[in-house]
């Protein structure tokens, strides 16, 4: 039994959590706050943060140019601003995104003589990065609870994970109603990426008591949401999608994730799909050759049953949430395989696949 465990991320949680203990954001006397363009307004966070900082003596400068999928040179533009103004901690809002934008900047003012692909040579990245607060505003990719930056290289076409002892968030505030203002559309991708956390981490070899619990505990509250598809979502549902989203974070916080996060970058990058949904489409193949190993086909079962489901309709039902629908050429094919052929996380599953196999499953969704 594997019951190693260690979380320095402190969770605050519940409506209002920010207001009653804003004595936490007393990090420093200057927060670079790291957002994309309009979530940290849309969402009503600013709107209780900056009172709070002001009310602390606590001067603030807003970095608001991350966008998804968040390239290491906007980051790296954002830690030089950051160095000029003398910021002390960073807070970063918004969903996966600027949260992992701001574990990277965190570095990059720490560091701010570093060129950007330098952030990943720990004999480059010399000092600590600075103490990171994440609020998020969407419930999906656990960054709140997990050290994990993934990164866009300079080339558009890859993506690296940065993260560093002091990546994860001092402190994470979980308010529901900040995830209020996501659309509808933008809520099932979230969910279907916190599902595949989920998932993922509880195939994994590296799993523990810990990570296998909260796996299993987020399945059983996403899953029901999902199945239900909602034309709204209540304050509820958005509560037990936020919580549980957490939940995975820090599962995958433990294990790392499974192959259909490789598999489906190449959609996000080139293709422009969301995250969660681009990770969806393959949870079918996930299923699929997992259950063909003894442990993975005991482990689904286990899964499946937690969920509130049985595998058959996961198998079916998770790609069709994903609306993923693409014709590509043979030459289109390979491009993407081979942009993510080498990817480290297709060994983190029962049943590793091989490279064939990747062709396979990328011209059984799309050939044309």
């Amino acid at each position: 039994m594997n019951f190693n465990f260690n979380f320095p991320t402190r969770l605050i949680s519940g409506e209002g959590c920010l207001a009653a203990n804003a004595d936490l954001l007393k990090l420093g006397r200057h927060a670079l706050i790291v957002t994309g363009r309009s979530s940290a307004k849309r969402s009503g966070v600013l709107d209780d943060l900056l009172p709070l900082l002001d009310a602390a003596g606590i001067a603030h400068t807003i970095f608001d140019q991350i966008t998804e999928n968040p390239p290491i040179l906007t980051c790296h533009a954002g830690g030089q601003l950051g160095h000029a103004v003398g910021a002390d901690f960073v807070i970063g809002i918004g969903g996966g995104s600027p949260l992992d934008g701001a574990k990277a900047i965190a570095a990059f003012v720490a560091n701010p003589t570093i060129a950007p692909e330098e952030i990943y040579d720990p004999a480059k990245r010399i000092a600590p990065s600075l103490p990171i607060i994440a609020i998020p505003t969407t419930a999906g990719t656990g960054s709140e609870a997990n050290p994990y930056s993934i990164l866009t290289l300079p080339d558009g076409l890859r993506k690296k994970t940065f993260t560093a002892p002091e990546s994860w968030p001092r402190y994470s505030f979980l308010d529901p109603r900040y995830t209020a203002s996501l659309p509808v559309s933008a809520t099932v991708s979230c969910a279907l990426d916190a599902f595949a956390h989920a998932i993922e981490s509880y195939l994994s070899a590296k799993s523990t008591v810990v990570s296998e619990q909260m796996a299993l505990w987020a399945a059983g509250q996403i899953w029901p949401i999902l199945a239900a598809r909602p034309a709204e979502y209540t304050p509820a549902m958005r509560e037990a999608l936020l919580y549980a989203a957490t939940a995975a974070g820090i599962a995958i916080s433990i294990t790392g994730t499974g192959f259909p996060h490789p598999l489906g970058y190449s959609l996000t990058l080139l293709d422009g799909i969301p995250h969660g949904r681009a990770c969806a489409i393959f949870d079918g193949d996930y299923i699929t050759y997992n259950a063909r190993t003894e442990r993975g086909a005991a482990r689904l079962e286990a899964f499946a049953k937690a969920a509130g489901t049985d595998l058959d309709t996961l198998a079916r039902e998770l790609p069709a949430l994903s609306e993923v629908e693409f014709s590509f050429t043979e030459a289109q094919i390979a491009e993407r395989v081979e942009l993510i052929a080498g990817a480290k996380n297709y060994a983190n599953s029962p049943y590793v696949l091989s490279k064939d196999e990747i062709y396979e499953i990328y011209r059984a969704h799309f050939a044309k």
